[in-house]
């Protein structure tokens, strides 16, 4: 089964996140929701507190296949000020690991210098932030190692896109007739 984990920090967007996790798991893909904020309770941009399952020094980086970062602000930046979780994505993406962001959260990536070259999207403009990235206004946009994604209004299909990467394209429209997303 694959494993992935969600990073959450104080401000990120409550949509993006859980609509991950919870495709993930209805698709019965291991997803933890790490916090990066040395305590597992964790409140998103809209005052939503969300009581993590790992604390980002408990996750076991080698056991896990993708980092998945929410958008959402000031989340995204206090996703891109933790050097413990850079240094994991800086790793992933030398092994050539998943890294997977939606809305704002793919400018840390941007800001890392690890998205040039890459096709990739982000929340309208933020694109300044994603270094020499190939810039698309798709909603999700996938490129070797890495998937993207615009904003809150584009979370299932960035989820749908997860669980294709994982499980293949027939498993991810099943779940999106499941769960009556018509596009």
């Amino acid at each position: 089964m694959a494993k992935t984990a969600i990073f959450l920090a104080d401000g990120f967007e409550e949509i993006e996140a859980l609509t991950v996790v919870d495709l993930l798991r209805r698709a019965g893909i291991e997803i933890t929701m790490a916090s990066i904020m040395g305590r597992k309770s964790v409140t998103g941009s809209h005052n939503i507190t969300v009581e993590s399952d790992a604390l980002l020094e408990d996750v076991d980086f080698d056991g896990i296949d993708m980092i998945i970062l929410p958008g959402g602000q000031p989340g995204t930046r206090n996703l891109g000020a933790c050097d413990k979780l850079k240094d994991q994505i800086s790793s992933f993406n030398q092994k050539g690991k998943m890294l997977a962001a939606i809305c704002a959260a793919p400018t840390v990536y941007g800001k890392m210098g690890i998205l040039d070259g890459k096709k990739a999207c982000c929340y309208p403009g933020c694109e300044v932030d994603l270094g020499s990235a190939d810039v698309q206004t798709t909603e999700v946009t996938k490129d070797g190692n890495f998937i993207t994604s615009r904003g809150m209004g584009t979370a299932i299909p960035f989820g749908l896109a997860i669980i294709e990467h994982f499980q293949g394209k027939e498993a991810a429209d099943e779940m999106a007739a499941k769960i009556v997303y018509n596009k």
